[in-house]
């Protein structure tokens, strides 16, 4: 049996996607699943990147693009009132509901889809009070000890090479994005690739030029 570590945050449309997505994606498979959430914005931050939100061109392009993989592969969704917005309620939420940084599937299901379906403002406190009152956490999501796991979740994500979400972790092999499924699959089926030696290959390529400033 194969263990996964699905990373998320609640912000992403290609992480509902592909939380949506993972069941049926690997289905007939042996594997476990642990899912963790991280703060995507932090992963930003270290790399030095804008989010795809923080481009304009690129926003829109992003929001067509999820609308339409949410219509191709049957998921629904519908785009929150606002986005981005701030997650941390949702991420904090959740890990209040879990212990040691992993939440089950019931409460990333139900965060997921309070934030991708219906068209809600995600992050309205009302709105968030009514998903705790559902959930129960046994732990105060304001608590030091959640936001503590929240940032070790994060930290050790960035520690080992993660970039951004979903991130599906496995093996010490991670594989990113809603698009990255059918490559997770082959992984997962023992696909000979993976052991010719392009996986080591594309990470000793040479750098050619960097960009400096504007020039």
């Amino acid at each position: 049996m194969k263990h996964i570590t699905f990373h998320f945050d609640f912000i992403s449309p290609y992480a509902y996607l592909a939380f949506e997505k993972l069941p049926e994606a690997l289905k007939g498979l042996s594997y476990r699943v642990d899912y963790r959430p991280v703060l995507f914005a932090a992963m930003l931050k270290h790399h030095g990147q804008l989010g795809p939100a923080e481009i304009a061109p690129k926003r829109d392009w992003t929001y067509r693009q999820v609308l339409w993989l949410a219509h191709a592969h049957g998921i629904p969704l519908q785009l929150p009132a606002a986005h981005p917005f701030n997650p941390l309620g949702a991420l904090r939420l959740a890990l209040a509901c879990g212990q040691d940084g992993l939440v089950n599937r019931y409460v990333a299901e139900t965060v997921f889809r309070h934030v991708w379906r219906g068209g809600a403002d995600a992050a309205d406190a009302q709105r968030l009070a009514e998903l705790r009152a559902l959930l129960q956490p046994p732990r105060d999501p304001a608590d030091e000890a959640v936001k503590a796991e929240l940032k070790a979740n994060t930290e050790a994500a960035i520690a080992r090479g993660l970039f951004g979400v979903p991130t599906c972790e496995v093996d010490g092999r991670v594989f990113w994005g809603f698009d990255a499924l059918p490559m997770l699959r082959e992984y997962l089926e023992g696909n000979a690739w993976f052991a010719g030696g392009a996986w080591e290959q594309a990470a000793d390529l040479p750098t050619g030029q960097t960009r400096k400033g504007n020039a």
